[in-house]
């Protein structure tokens, strides 16, 4: 029994010793390996630097780089993948200067757009004539206006000053037309000599057209303004405006006052007439007190007299 357990602890002692000696030769044979492996690198780049050294030095450093990109090309690519999600983060936020030549060359071209089409409007205005109107029929609006005079010639704009509403409710109370009235007008010809030739036409002739038209018997009061804009209308009629503006101003600074001027009169009154109030009251209670006072000393004291019954003796 003593040499078998003898035996099998020899056969565990041996089969330990075998299982050191695969391992220590398996690193041994790792090791090698490695050594091998960079030994034979580190040979192919001595000898593609040696072929290199006759074409020169760059070939040399570019073939360096070429083999140290072999060894980690991982890491290369890697690195490459990172740069260029860096190159288009930065140019989106910076764009390239084609771009920004192209957006100041559009600019630039519709500034000097910009500019010839003003220059071309201030020439036509040069060109352009005003008439005047007097006065504007009833039933007559600027489209109905722009239909007849449109016949003689181009027309650029017009404008019919409003009517006073005062005349309007005076009219509509006596039972005359109930639309919107114009008191007078201007009309902008595109051309000087067409203004001209129709106000001498048309000044003081009938208007005519159809029969049933409300207008078609008046007569036009129309004259050619010389030497006279649109813009000096629109100037007049600004200025008009800021003067009516300033008297409807004054008008509420004046109502503001006055009102203001009677409610602190009414304050005042409400004060008056409540410390009026308060003396009356204290003036009623000092004659009640006065009153309560004269009755207790006009009325006479009571004497009480006492009578106390007598003894009489037996």
């Amino acid at each position: 029994m003593e040499e078998g357990h003898l035996d099998s602890a020899v056969k565990k002692e041996r089969r330990r010793k075998k299982k050191e000696i695969k391992a220590m030769a398996s690193g041994n044979k790792l090791d090698t390996f490695d050594e091998r492996e960079e030994d034979r690198k580190r040979r192919r780049k001595e000898k593609l630097l040696e072929e290199a050294m006759e074409d020169g030095e760059q070939r040399a450093i570019s073939i360096d780089s070429a083999i140290d990109g072999r060894e980690n090309g991982e890491d290369g690519n890697q690195n490459e993948g990172a740069d260029t999600a860096r190159g288009e983060d930065v140019g989106s936020v910076n764009p390239p200067e084609d771009t920004k030549t192209k957006s100041k060359d559009e600019k630039a071209s519709k500034k000097m757009r910009k500019k010839k089409q003003l220059s071309k409007e201030a020439a036509q205005a040069g060109n352009r004539g005003v008439c005047y109107l007097s006065r504007i029929p009833p039933h007559m609006d600027h489209v109905k206006l722009r239909q007849i005079l449109s016949q003689y010639g181009e027309i650029q704009r017009i404008y019919l000053a409003p009517e006073d509403p005062s005349a309007q409710v005076k009219r509509k109370r006596a039972g005359g037309f109930r639309g919107q009235g114009f008191s007078e007008g201007w009309v902008e010809f595109a051309k000087k000599s067409v203004a001209k030739r129709v106000a001498d036409v048309l000044n003081g002739e009938q208007i005519g057209g159809r029969k049933r038209s409300s207008f078609y018997y008046d007569l036009w009061n129309i004259k050619y303004l010389s030497k006279f804009k649109w813009d000096d209308l629109t100037e007049e009629i600004a200025y008009k405006n800021a003067i009516r503006e300033q008297k409807l101003a004054l008008e509420l600074s004046v109502a503001k006052r006055e009102r203001d001027f009677y409610l602190s009169k009414v304050d005042q009154s409400r004060a008056l007439s409540s410390i009026e109030e308060r003396l009356k009251k204290k003036q009623e209670l000092q004659e009640g007190s006065v009153k309560s006072t004269e009755q207790q000393i006009s009325q006479p004291v009571v004497k009480v007299i006492r009578q106390f019954p007598k003894a009489t003796g037996c």
